[in-house]
This record gives C-alpha cells, sequence and structure tokens, in this order.
C-alpha cells in the first residue's frame, strides 16, 4: 500500500483542486510512499457472515488518520454509517468481520439493539465515572489547522477537467494501448503525437 503526501501550503497554492477526486495528483511532483503491506490470504469461510455484513464506514478511523476536506468523503462519512446502522443496527461495530481483530473496546459505545458481543460487561456507560472508565487521550487529537475565506456557493464549471487526461494522452501512456489493439495504428498515433509536440515546441 502507498500514499502520496501534500501539506497545507501545498494543497493552498495547488493548480487545480487536490482534493477533487476526478483529478490525480502527479507522481513526480507526489512520489508514492510505500507504508505497509495488505495481504488478501483467504475466502470468505461464510459468505453472509463475512461478506454480506460486511461495512466499511470512512468515519471510523484509527486515531492519527483523518478525513480530507474531499467533497464526496465528507458526505460519506455521515451516509455510510447511517446505512450500517439501518442495514445492520445500532451495534455493527460488534459484529466480528467490523471490529478490530481480536480486540476488547474500552468506550462508551454500548448497549441497544443487536448487541452481539459481551456489552463490555459492567463496565459504566456514562462519563465521568468513578469505575475507570476509559478517558479522552490528548495524543490523538485531531491536530488543528488554519481556516479562511468566505463560505458560498463554489461553481465547479469552469475548472480545468481536460489538463491531466491531455497530459495521458501526450505522455503517450494511451499510444501502448492503442498498439495492443493493431500495432500500425499504435505507431501512426505515436507519429501524429511526435509531429504535434514540434510544433508546439517551434
Amino acid at each position: 500500500m502507498y500514499i502520496q503526501v501534500m501539506t497545507f501550503e501545498e494543497a493552498k497554492n495547488w493548480e487545480f483542486n487536490p482534493f477533487d477526486l476526478t483529478k490525480v495528483w502527479p507522481k513526480k511532483e507526489f512520489p508514492l510512499i510505500k507504508v505497509g503491506k495488505l495481504v488478501l490470504n483467504r475466502n470468505p469461510k461464510n459468505y453472509f457472515a463475512e461478506v454480506e455484513q460486511l461495512a466499511f464506514s470512512p468515519s471510523y478511523m484509527v486515531p492519527g488518520i483523518e478525513p480530507s476536506p474531499d467533497k464526496m468523503l465528507q458526505g460519506r462519512l455521515f451516509a455510510y454509517a447511517d446505512t450500517h446502522k439501518y442495514r445492520l443496527g445500532a451495534n455493527f461495530l460488534q459484529i466480528p468481520v467490523n471490529c478490530p481483530y481480536r480486540t476488547r473496546p474500552r468506550n462508551y459505545e454500548r448497549d441497544g439493539p443487536n448487541t452481539v458481543s459481551d456489552n463490555q460487561d459492567g463496565a459504566p456507560n456514562y462519563y465521568p465515572n468513578s469505575f475507570s472508565g476509559p478517558i479522552n487521550n490528548p495524543a490523538v487529537k485531531e491536530p488543528t489547522f488554519h481556516v479562511s475565506g468566505d463560505v458560498d456557493r463554489w461553481n465547479s464549471g469552469d475548472e480545468d477537467n481536460f489538463t491531466q487526461a491531455k497530459n495521458f494522452y501526450r505522455k503517450e501512456r494511451a499510444v501502448n494501448n492503442f498498439a495492443q489493439v493493431d500495432v500500425e495504428f499504435g505507431r501512426r498515433v505515436k507519429d501524429e503525437l511526435e509531429k504535434i509536440k514540434k510544433q508546439q515546441t517551434t
């Protein structure tokens, strides 16, 4: 698994909205950084238990990972969790396929319909308490960041939706696909692109 990193300052001054999901961050400016490996080493043993009850929700993230200002993601932070609560019940995070492997959570999210775990036994369900219940951990608090500007409706009609497609085409990534269809066709496309490049540089 790889990630790309952009600072807040770079995002503020970048040539296009970096949180527009129709765009990609150029790897030349933001190289891929390897952070780990995801291993899928078996098929589900029970399709209903491990697939039908699976609930991906971006609003539940481990400490240290936070959502970006991507408008689509911001909407999904609300919609996905609500969908899973409707589909699987308020305690869908207790279902084994949706909870961290072999963990025993200590929080105040308990009780309610469709409880499928030990429900944290007799732990307190209110805060503050005198029963050594979990407390806030400032080490995993979301970092602050500066926000400025006007709040208004945003017209995205004049955004640049073609430069990236043009770059992919002109840098000849597409030529390989054309050549797979027909070698002669790929060669002709490449020759014409070279002519265009020469005309632009003269």
